[in-house]
């Protein structure tokens, strides 16, 4: 590939504690992917999230999982970036990082669930965030929260109402509808632990790598 070509590269990410990885997380991922054009979706597992309480099974577990589901899923590709840094995950380093190995022209865009975005405001430099991508918020049908002020006016400045219409490498926000599944990884955890089935809520690779490893089978 040209230079040219990799500058051109419009790259998703999609960040998460992924513990476990399921269905929903994919399909999300998939959706946007597709209609957005996005020739790779990266799927970047937290190492610490500041903002959630410590995974249940260890940062190289996890890992692995998101690498089974994402496993020949085109244009799924997992990075291990943030499992690489002994510190809380925090998106801006993320960014920075990405900036660094990707250059200043490719156009990049953080995938955001609705509560992450109107939480925005608490998170680590978040004011800088436009200025290494778009953001595009993954909006379902029942998301009920408003966004705080601070969100409000960078919504007025920098909100573009069609997906497909964001220019440039970084700098505008948008909204993706995407098709609610009533699937988590909380709920998901709470079935493992009292010894149900999970089976369909994630991958088949996902959930013998779970069954094998005995994960997530000790009451929350």
């Amino acid at each position: 590939m040209s230079a040219a070509a990799a500058k051109r590269r419009r790259i998703g990410i999609l960040g998460g504690t992924f513990d476990p990885v399921h269905i929903g997380h994919l399909r999300s991922a998939l959706e946007v992917a597709d209609a957005l054009a996005f020739d790779e979706l990266r799927l970047v597992p937290n190492f610490r999230p500041p903002h959630r309480e410590t995974p249940q099974v260890s940062p190289s577990q996890r890992l692995q999982m998101v690498e089974l589901a994402a496993a020949g899923v085109a244009p799924l590709r997992v990075d291990g970036r943030e499992l690489l840094r002994d510190k809380p995950s925090y998106t801006i380093d993320t960014l920075e990082s990405m900036r660094a190995e990707l250059g200043s022209e490719a156009p990049l865009f953080l995938l955001l669930g609705w509560d992450a975005f109107c939480g925005l405001p608490g998170w680590h430099r978040w004011a800088e965030l436009l200025g290494h991508c778009h953001i595009v918020v993954l909006q379902r049908p029942d998301a009920d929260i408003e966004p705080p002020d601070a969100l409000r006016n960078l919504l007025a400045a920098r909100q573009v109402s069609d997906p497909k219409a964001l220019k440039g490498p970084a700098g505008q926000i948008t909204f993706a509808w995407q098709t609610p599944l009533a699937v988590s990884a909380t709920q998901i955890r709470q079935l493992l632990a009292s010894g149900k089935s999970v089976r369909f809520l994630v991958p088949d690779a996902v959930l013998a790598y779970i069954e094998a490893n005995g994960l997530y089978r000790s009451p929350l």
